[in-house]
């Protein structure tokens, strides 16, 4: 019977990861390189997620939209992107065949985010009622934490621990030297 269930599942994994190759047959070329970039395989690539995530949201901020103007434009370019995507993929990164290890660094990222999906569907379903129970005791007790000096405390114990880290990161930098 476990088995069962546990081939069923694997089997509806395949599935979904081969749907969603099929829809994504097209940025194909472009998951590999954000991948890539994600994974952080050159030392430039974390200043640059940096600065083009500081200028999306420079922008943002001068513009200063309203949540539908913010939205609507954030669709738009989804859809000028998916459009566009087909269109310059090739011709940016060249009309060289689909190797095997391409295909298959495609295939692993479509079953993670399959997986990441399910765990994120499965794992993230919180009544609202438990949600609001949980802020309003909170509200309601921060006052006497406050009081009782209970934050303070929690406040020191993670300044100490964050130094301890910040003392052990630079003896390990000294000793690297």
């Amino acid at each position: 019977m476990v088995a069962e269930g546990d081939n069923r599942s694997t089997n509806l994994l395949a599935a979904e990861t081969s749907s969603l190759e099929e829809q994504l047959q097209g940025w194909g070329e472009v998951m590999l390189m954000a991948d890539k970039v994600l994974r952080w395989e050159r030392a430039w690539f974390p200043p640059a997620i940096i600065c083009v995530v500081s200028l999306v949201f420079l922008i943002i901020y001068c513009l200063d939209p309203s949540v539908l103007s913010g939205v609507s434009c954030f669709v738009m370019f989804l859809c000028l992107a998916d459009y566009l995507v087909s269109i310059l993929a090739p011709r940016i990164f060249g009309s060289n065949k689909w190797t095997t290890e391409q295909q298959q660094k495609f295939h692993e990222i479509c079953s993670n985010l399959v997986k990441t999906r399910r765990r994120t569907v499965g794992g993230q379903q919180v009544h609202n009622l438990l949600l609001t129970y949980l802020i309003v005791t909170s509200l309601l007790l921060l006052p006497g934490l406050n009081q009782h000096g209970i934050i303070f405390e929690v406040h020191g114990m993670a300044k100490r621990e964050i130094n301890k880290l910040l003392e052990q990161k630079e003896k390990k930098n000294e000793h690297l030297l």
